[in-house]
């Protein structure tokens, strides 16, 4: 059974399906494009490392405690007041792969374009600044630069770095830069009524660029990941959503059937 959303799903959003969500459109979106971009590119995965710290959406598997070591009768701490040892805990950050799509030059082995679809941890604290210095890393280079946020407003990434006024009630946007016009970037803003954009992916300036379907890249995920069977959309989404937002997804999921009608009061 497909989403019943038009567009990106925000119940979608929620951080334990995330991973596996994120996992199928890297995969899943270089499969689409290879087509369109051999016998000259390849779309290729890679991964880099990523640390989450303790208190976080994502737990540490190993913590490395210090026992307290037993008290000195002859140690003083404050005069004659002595301060019992404590035991020490140390948390350890948690270490994530991450999957990106990298578009590369079959004859030279450059990296042409780089498409990020970005994860929770992107968007908040430590994770955040070392995405931004990877983000302005890339900017600074000859390498396209896509990044795709499916994960709800404010806190846009790349975003940021510039104003988004329409549609007003955009919440996923996907924004795409050209080495050779870095001042110019070509944006995608979703609402959550739309469906996601069929977008541009740059190549070489000689070349078209490619396409991205978006729409089918996210249906098949959702088709082939079974969330039709672990999704509730009797409850509330996992995103806060603007009262003109759940009252159209109060119709939609009525009028298709995933809820029962409220009965006026």
């Amino acid at each position: 059974m497909p989403s019943p959303f038009p567009g990106m799903d925000p119940f979608l959003e929620l951080g334990a399906r995330w991973p596996d969500l994120h996992q199928r459109l890297i995969a899943y979106s270089s499969e689409f494009l290879q087509p369109q971009l051999q016998p000259k590119y390849i779309a290729r995965i890679d991964e880099r490392i990523e640390l989450m710290p303790y208190g976080s959406e994502f737990r540490p598997d190993v913590m490395v405690v210090e026992a307290p070591s037993e008290l000195s009768e002859t140690r003083v701490a404050y005069g004659s007041l002595i301060a019992d040892e404590p035991q020490t805990i140390r948390v350890l950050d948690d270490e994530r792969r991450v999957p990106y799509i990298q578009v590369v030059s079959v004859a030279s082995g450059d990296v042409i374009t780089l498409i990020e679809i970005i994860s929770p941890a992107n968007k908040t604290g430590r994770g955040r600044d070392k995405y931004f210095e990877k983000q302005d890393g890339i900017l600074d280079s000859p390498v396209n630069f896509i990044e795709i946020d499916l994960l709800s407003r404010p806190t846009a990434t790349y975003a940021r770095l510039f104003d988004v006024n329409s549609p007003h009630d955009w919440r996923y946007i996907v924004s795409v830069s050209r080495p050779h016009r870095r001042t110019s970037v070509e944006v995608y803003a979703v609402p959550l009524r739309d469906r996601l954009p069929r977008c541009k992916i740059p190549l070489l300036p000689e070349d078209d660029d490619a396409v991205l379907d978006l729409p089918a890249i996210l249906a098949r995920s959702y088709q082939v990941g079974g969330y039709d069977l672990l999704l509730d959309y009797s409850k509330p989404p996992p995103v806060t959503l603007s009262r003109a937002e759940d009252e159209w997804m109060e119709a939609m999921l009525v009028e298709k059937g995933f809820r029962e009608a409220t009965a006026p009061q």
